[in-house]
């Protein structure tokens, strides 16, 4: 492949998300060397069971990289230890609708409050000011991929403000794909011409 996301998006649109299948596509994007990868699922499910997913994926690297296995790490990004994971060969944050739009009406308040504040002006808003201010994200470069898995033709609410620039590849279901589905939507990508307005 002549290019790879750096940051990966798998978006499930679909009403059953499936543990095993999702964490498959998680090994795989760490056996490829993408370096970020963000899960998302409109109803939030993968987010509130983290840890069975965590399982998963630790169980899935077991039975696909074998003893390869330790040269791939993944840890769970959040808050709190967002300058921690930054070290770790491929970093994975599991988002719901709440990191969207509810992260930029956040981010919008605490600009205002900095403005009431007298800490900054109005006119100090731009493109790297709300970007620092959104928490979602934090240490995650926007994503340059996204694979939207299911019938819905939208991203329901992924990350709204970081995906201006991401080229979105739409697969029919996450459950039972295969690595030649993936591989495919990976060389899509590569061939793809970005111009990014240009």
């Amino acid at each position: 492949l002549q290019k790879l996301p750096v940051h990966m998006g798998l978006v499930v649109t679909e009403e059953e998300p499936s543990y095993a299948d999702m964490a498959s596509l998680v090994v795989w994007c760490m056996a490829v060397g993408i370096s970020y990868v963000s899960v998302y699922d409109h109803n939030g499910i993968f987010k509130r069971n983290n840890s069975r997913l965590m399982d998963e994926i630790l169980k899935q690297q077991q039975e696909l990289l074998g003893q390869d296995c330790s040269k791939y790490t993944v840890e769970f990004a959040n808050q709190d230890k967002a300058d921690q994971v930054l070290n770790c060969q491929s970093t994975l944050k599991v988002l719901s609708p709440e990191d969207g739009k509810a992260d930029i009406v956040k981010a919008a308040q605490n600009f205002c409050q900095l403005v009431a504040q007298q800490q900054r002006t109005y006119t100090d808003l731009d493109v790297n000011v709300l970007d620092n201010l959104l928490s979602s994200t934090n240490g995650f470069p926007d994503p340059d991929l996204v694979l939207k898995f299911g019938p819905v033709d939208s991203t329901l609410g992924f990350l709204p403000w970081h995906i201006r620039l991401t080229e979105i590849v739409s697969l029919p279901s996450h459950l039972n794909i295969s690595y030649e589905d993936f591989f495919s939507a990976l060389h899509h990508y590569a061939a793809c011409e970005q111009r990014w307005g240009k």
